[in-house]
């Protein structure tokens, strides 16, 4: 059993069937014969969530950039980093359960989907924004001008928020522990280094973990 909407020193969960039902301020859902198309504003939301498939139908967010942010100049790098700090960021996350049924592993299934979540996140919460601009200066620094990728991990915040606020059963009736699918997204640079051999060989990479007080 869960609550449809808890909040957690900078970052809100909602159930998504909640989140459809009740949208926050800005956000408008448009029922369609496939699903639902949500719509948002871009001026006080940053909205990084890819289409997916719920119990109520296909789900879409008009304007989101996805949860791969391309940007290929310094503009556009500037433009979403200060989206970053100051607006709510908003993400789509699924708990599954830990340790799927052996019928499910030797299918080759993936692990059974308990719950979907719209996180959000306050990118203008001081200890967030702190983190969000000490996680790209220390990727920027490490990467000397190259092309690069980093994700940004919310695995650990969404742990702690539901060991305390959720209680999650099987169609067994056993409690579990739920591990989190998508809980990142990922920002990509493209420079135009003419020889740009770290980013082709995979090794400008990086990754930061998002914490709540």
């Amino acid at each position: 059993m869960t609550t449809d909407r808890l909040s957690h020193s900078g970052m809100r969960v909602t159930e998504v069937e909640e989140f459809l039902k009740n949208p926050p301020a800005g956000f408008s859902v448009e029922v369609l014969c496939s699903g639902y198309r949500v719509h948002s504003d871009p001026e006080s939301s940053l909205v990084l969530i890819e289409d997916f498939d719920s119990c109520r139908g296909k789900i879409a967010f008009a304007q989101s950039l996805g949860r791969k942010v391309k940007m290929q100049n310094l503009w556009e790098y500037s433009s979403m980093r200060k989206s970053l700090v100051s607006k709510w960021i908003y993400l789509h996350a699924t708990a599954c359960e830990e340790n799927p049924p052996v019928a499910m592993q030797k299918e080759g299934n993936e692990a059974r989907v308990l719950k979907q979540f719209v996180v959000c996140i306050d990118g203008n919460n001081p200890f967030i924004k702190w983190q969000m601009e000490r996680g790209l200066d220390w990727t920027i620094s490490s990467v000397a001008g190259e092309s690069y990728s980093v994700d940004i991990d919310l695995t650990e915040p969404l742990e702690s928020w539901a060991a305390i606020n959720i209680y999650m059963i099987n169609d067994k009736l056993l409690q579990v522990k739920p591990v989190w699918r998508d809980a990142s997204f990922t920002l990509k640079y493209h420079s135009d280094a003419l020889f740009d051999f770290p980013h082709w060989f995979g090794f400008s990479k990086r990754k930061f973990n998002l914490r709540l007080k």
